[in-house]
């Protein structure tokens, strides 16, 4: 033996030692090579996928529909990090990220198709476990503020205590009080809501109280209110401060005495309700001004809890969107990988008036128009898409590194480098900025009058 290896076994050992899979198929669809990362993957051994037609192999969630090699075949232009899933030799849904290329012959003909493809399987439990970290429910967020918030969650919930939730609108404030209900010993029974800016006082009333048959002309048959159908578990009244100074009255009497009169009843009702009230307005000013009743505001705010903006807590954002794109690839049956880095530069850059809310409407129109594995920029709604050559300054062309350092920096220049303020502005926390500010080697702007 000449110690030479044959051109098919280099061509062999070369495709064995990477570490991601690589197949290659003929004209006909059938496999011609198949590496070791692709038997690891898959779990079929070389042999037996040898001349097999792709599909019978790897029987991957676009074969049918979207499979990119016949994309590549079609456009004659390569596809990189689509995203699909397989199924293995076990029958396990496995997560891949897959690229494509056309093969061709001496003579520049085409002799088939080529495809990589990693498994995600570990990235995936990896973002299990982050999330696992970094929720309650369906709350996310591993900004300070949120992380103070979940801290004080499972206290809140042990309590009978009434909860006032402030904050502004898609800030996650019925999130907040399903998640206090569902840690609480209430869980087994009924977590009852209703918005009291939706109704008049009189529908309003008859919702939360309940009514009797006679009450008026309607009433044939008696009617249990939202508290007494919430008796054990737990009352969530939104938009509490659009109920109105009568209704208010009437509310201040069930915290005091903890029962309900039905109307057209003289009979009080006792009820054991835990109640949790969210607003998006400031009732400390409601209560300054006499829009709001002092003695049922102090009733009311036994534990207080203030949801931050989106705004705020700018480095949840990338959790939020992941979480977002997970969510949404189970519900419309895709497998889109995320963001590309000018969209992620773009909605961490953004004001966001409607909160996360907003990001989610954002992404969900995302998902309609994305065709592909990524989310690009001309799947974002216009207002967004114009801040890519305007309202980023340039940023869209950067990397994430390269992005995030611009605007630590840009932050530090407008508070003179003063760190609490770049912080609170760009809400994160103030030891997370100068870790920040050491691992980007950011220079700090002088203060003036301090060396």
């Amino acid at each position: 033996m000449s110690g030479k290896l044959s051109n098919n076994s280099n061509h062999e050992l070369i495709l064995d030692s990477i570490n991601e899979g690589v197949f290659t198929v003929n004209l006909d669809w059938r496999i011609t090579s198949f590496n070791a990362a692709a038997q690891r993957i898959t779990g079929v051994p070389r042999e037996q996928a040898l001349g097999r037609l792709c599909h019978e192999v790897f029987r991957a969630s676009v074969c049918e529909t979207n499979c990119s090699l016949k994309q590549t075949f079609a456009s004659r232009k390569p596809i990189i990090n689509s995203t699909a899933h397989i199924i293995d030799q076990k029958g396990r849904r496995v997560p891949i990220r897959l690229s494509t290329a056309i093969l061709r012959d001496e003579a520049g003909g085409i002799a088939g198709g080529v495809e990589t493809f990693q498994d995600l399987s570990h990235v995936a439990q990896l973002q299990k476990q982050l999330e696992a970290r970094y929720s309650y429910e369906d709350i996310i967020g591993c900004s300070s503020s949120m992380l103070e918030l979940f801290n004080i969650l499972p206290q809140v919930a042990e309590s009978s205590s009434t909860v006032l939730l402030e904050g502004a609108s898609g800030t996650g404030k019925e999130l907040f009080a399903r998640a206090i209900h569902n840690l609480s010993p209430r869980c087994q029974q009924r977590f009852v809501g209703v918005n009291c800016a939706a109704l008049p006082d009189t529908l309003l009333e008859s919702e939360l109280f309940g009514y009797m048959a006679g009450a008026f002309t309607d009433a044939r048959r008696d009617k249990p209110g939202r508290f007494t159908i919430a008796d054990g578990g737990t009352m969530f009244l939104d938009e509490i401060a659009d109920m109105s100074p009568a209704m208010q009255v009437k509310l201040l009497r069930v915290l005091q005495e903890r029962v309900i009169e039905p109307l057209g009843s003289l009979k009080p009702v006792p009820v054991d309700v835990r109640v949790i009230a969210a607003t998006n307005r400031d009732l400390h000013e409601m209560v300054s001004n006499g829009s709001f009743r002092e003695d049922l505001y102090y009733r009311i705010r036994v534990i207080h809890m203030k949801l931050p903006a989106l705004k705020q807590r700018r480095e949840d954002i990338p959790l939020l969107i992941d979480h977002m794109i997970y969510k949404y690839n189970h519900l419309q049956n895709k497998d889109i990988a995320g963001v590309s880095d000018e969209v992620m530069a773009i909605l961490l850059n953004y004001e966001f008036p409607g909160n996360i809310r907003e990001l989610e409407n954002i992404i969900e129109q995302a998902f309609v128009l994305c065709r592909g594995g990524v989310i690009e920029i001309q799947h974002l709604p216009p207002e967004l898409r114009s801040c890519s050559s305007s309202g980023l300054g340039g940023l869209g062309s950067l990397s994430l590194e390269s992005m995030e350092k611009h605007l630590i920096m840009e932050a530090l220049q407008r508070h003179q480098g003063k760190r609490k303020q770049a912080a609170h502005d760009l809400g994160i926390d103030v030891s997370t900025l100068y870790r920040k500010i050491k691992a980007l080697n950011i220079n700090i702007p002088e203060i003036k009058g301090r060396t």
